[in-house]
């Protein structure tokens, strides 16, 4: 039985290393992104767009319905019938790659986990809280090897004006939005250097590139998150990993922007007034954005802080 996946080099050959009745027979077509294995008594079905006696792959849809298939168990007649932007949708640029994603139930985590199944990320969700010091240790040693750490934290914004901020709002921002930073890097870097490749990338906020009236708290904390970034990006960068971060506000998510307050008609208001896009960022659009960061189209980055703001706040 001969199938066709839509990915790179380095997924091809994860793919052979990790299951062994699967045997490479082609590299990757010259003119595409398609590369050929032989699944012979791992999947029953034989997708159109690939040529046995060649190895070759002809059409995208092809491989991509495959993909999907193998990963949702649905058979190539059921996917046939389903949209063309739902096949599209189903790309391999991040097949075999492990993606640990933290706080995965809060902020951006279920977006960011779907869009990365989506493209064929093997996605490892934690809803796993981080303020204690063991934490983060804890939780990158029961993943297991990983190629991308989302370090996706959350933490309510505390409106409290500035001259009134407590010890304790400080702190248990701090605790919760900073300290697990150099925790996680401290456990998952190690094994990234001894592979000699990895991502870090921090979901973070834009309301540190833009002054905001009683957030003084959040802010500065969601600053440090990207001044952290900025060093350790340069550090690591030597060893091949990249450690960049997103900068972001009025995107569309549970946490920071519930339905209730985007019905508000203030909000709208607002919304129109400082938001030059004059719409809040989908949650899908970042989410896009955060895979074309953790795929090798993105290697070039060096503790980058990206805004994803609709244009309420440049860099």
């Amino acid at each position: 039985m001969v199938v066709g996946f839509y990915g790179d080099e380095e997924g091809a050959s994860r793919l052979c290393r990790e299951h062994p009745t699967i045997k490479r027979f082609a590299s990757a077509h010259p003119a595409s992104d398609y590369s050929a294995v032989d699944l012979t008594g791992l999947l029953c079905w034989r997708i159109e767009g690939i040529s046995p006696v060649a190895g070759t792959v002809q059409p995208r849809a092809g491989a991509a319905r495959w993909l999907a298939c193998a990963r949702w168990g649905r058979s190539p007649q059921r996917l046939a019938s389903q949209s063309h932007s739902e096949v599209t949708r189903m790309s391999t640029t991040l097949f075999g790659k492990r993606i640990l994603v933290t706080q995965s139930d809060e902020f951006m985590g279920p977006v960011i986990c779907e869009v990365l199944a989506e493209h064929g990320a093997k996605v490892v969700a934690s809803r796993i809280a981080l303020s204690s010091p063991r934490a983060a240790e804890d939780l990158i040693a029961s993943a297991g090897p990983l190629d991308v750490l989302i370090a996706n934290l959350a933490h309510p914004a505390p409106s409290t004006p500035a001259p009134e901020v407590t010890d304790d709002e400080w702190r248990h921002t701090f605790a919760a939005l900073v300290d697990p930073l150099p925790r996680l890097v401290r456990a998952v870097a190690p094994q990234m250097i001894a592979r000699g490749q990895g991502k870090i990338l921090v979901i973070g906020s834009a309301s540190a590139l833009r002054g905001m009236r009683r957030a003084s708290t959040y802010s500065a904390a969601r600053g440090a998150q990207l001044a952290y970034v900025q060093a350790v990006g340069v550090e690591l960068a030597p060893f091949n990993i990249a450690v960049n971060a997103i900068a972001q506000n009025f995107v569309d998510n549970p946490t920071y922007f519930p339905p209730d307050v985007q019905s508000n008609p203030r909000f709208q208001e607002r919304l129109k007034r400082e938001v030059p896009l004059g719409r809040l960022v989908s949650a899908r659009e970042d989410a896009e954005f955060v895979a074309y960061l953790c795929g090798q189209a993105a290697n070039c980055f060096v503790g980058q802080v990206f805004p994803i703001c609709g244009g309420w706040a440049m860099r």
